[in-house]
C-alpha cells in the first residue's frame, strides 16, 4: 500500500550508484532523488546535494537510470529541489525557477511522478505581497508541469529556524489557509503538497487533519519528526526563532502520535511513497550515525507498513 522510501540527501557524499545500492539493500522501496544544481554554492544544511545532474540528461543517461533503478527494484519517488524561488533578488529567483523547469523536464523523462520543490517567499514581505507573486513566478512552472505530465508536490516547511529567516521564512507553503489562496490563485491538480507533518506540529496545529483536507493535493509524504521543548517554549514563546524552542527528530523520537497519522493516510486512501527525510542532528556525527539514522528511522516505521 505504502512505499516506504528515503531522501537522498543524508547520503550527500555517496553517488547515485551507491545511493540506489544503499536503499536497496535496507529493503527500502524508492527514493527522492536530490537534484540540485551541479557545482551550486548554496552552504544549507541538507542543500546542495545532486544525485542527478538534470542538465544532462540526454537519452542514454535516462536509459541508463531507469535500467539502474529497475535491476535494483527501487523506484523514483520524486525529484527534489529545495530553494527559494521567490527570493528577493531577482536574479537568484530566476536561476531558481529555471532549474525547477529543468528538473520537471528531466522527471517527465525519467518517468518520476513528482517533482519536490518550495514556493519560496520574500521573509520581509507580508503573506498578501507573496501570494501575488506566487501567482506571478508559479503560473508558467505549473503550466509546464502540466505539459509534462508531471505533479509538483510543494514542502510545507516555513524556512523559518533562525535571525537569517527573520521574520517570515523563507517558503510561503506553510499552513492550511496559505494552501487554501494559493489553490484558488493556481487551481490546476498539478500543484500539490509534499506533505511533512512535523512542521505543522511545531506550529502547534493538527498535523493529521490536513491529510482529510487535502486528500487529492497529497502528491508526496515526508516522514520527519519533531520535538517541542516545553521548558524552552515557557521561557521564549512561539514568537521566538523556531529552532529556540523544537528540533528535527528522526520518527518516532519526537512528539508526532505516528499510529495515528498512519491511520488517516490509510482512512483517505493514500497510495503512494512515504519516505523518511533525516535532519537529526543527534546522528550527525560521522557516516555510522548517519546509517543508524536512517535504519533506526526504518525499523521504527515498519510497525506500520506491514
Amino acid at each position: 500500500m505504502l512505499q516506504l522510501g528515503l531522501v537522498s540527501a543524508i547520503l550527500a557524499d555517496r553517488t547515485f550508484e551507491q545511493v540506489i545500492d544503499f536503499v536497496s539493500e535496507k529493503n527500502f522501496k524508492c527514493v527522492e532523488i536530490m537534484c540540485w544544481p551541479a557545482n551550486n554554492a548554496d552552504a544549507r544544511r541538507y542543500a546542495g546535494v545532486s544525485h542527478i545532474n538534470v542538465e544532462a540528461l540526454d537519452d542514454s543517461q535516462v536509459a541508463y537510470i531507469k535500467k539502474y533503478t529497475a535491476d535494483k527494484n527501487i523506484t523514483i519517488s520524486g525529484l527534489g529541489y529545495y530553494p527559494n524561488p521567490l527570493d528577493p533578488d531577482t536574479e537568484k529567483a530566476n536561476v531558481y525557477v529555471d532549474h525547477i523547469k529543468k528538473i520537471i523536464k528531466g522527471a517527465a523523462k525519467l518517468g518520476v511522478p513528482v517533482v519536490n520543490t518550495f514556493i519560496g517567499r520574500d521573509p520581509q514581505k507580508n503573506v498578501a505581497y507573496n501570494l501575488d507573486k506566487f501567482k506571478e513566478v508559479w503560473t508558467d512552472i505549473v503550466k509546464l508541469a502540466e505539459e509534462e505530465n508531471v505533479k509538483i508536490g510543494i514542502e510545507n516547511c516555513p524556512m523559518f529556524f533562525t535571525n537569517d529567516e527573520w521574520p517570515g521564512g523563507k517558503n510561503l507553503a506553510t499552513t492550511p489557509a496559505i494552501w487554501d489562496k494559493m489553490f484558488d490563485m493556481i487551481p490546476s491538480a498539478t500543484l500539490g503538497l509534499n506533505y511533512d507533518p512535523s512542521h505543522l506540529l511545531w506550529q502547534m496545529m493538527d498535523y493529521t487533519r490536513p491529510i482529510y483536507d487535502y486528500r487529492e493535493r497529497l502528491h508526496h509524504i515526508h516522514l520527519k519528526d519533531a520535538k517541542v521543548y516545553l521548558d524552552k517554549l515557557n521561557r521564549v514563546g512561539i514568537m521566538a526563532n523556531p529552532l529556540e524552542y523544537h528540533s528535527p527528530k528522526l520518527p518516532g523520537l519526537g512528539d508526532i502520535q505516528w499510529g495515528k497519522f498512519f491511520a488517516a493516510l490509510t482512512d483517505v486512501r493514500y497510495r503512494g511513497p512515504v519516505v523518511i527525510e533525516v535532519e537529526d542532528k543527534a546522528y550527525e556525527g560521522s557516516p555510522e550515525d548517519v546509517e543508524s539514522a536512517i535504519l533506526t528511522a526504518r525499523n521504527y516505521l515498519n510497525q506500520f507498513l506491514g
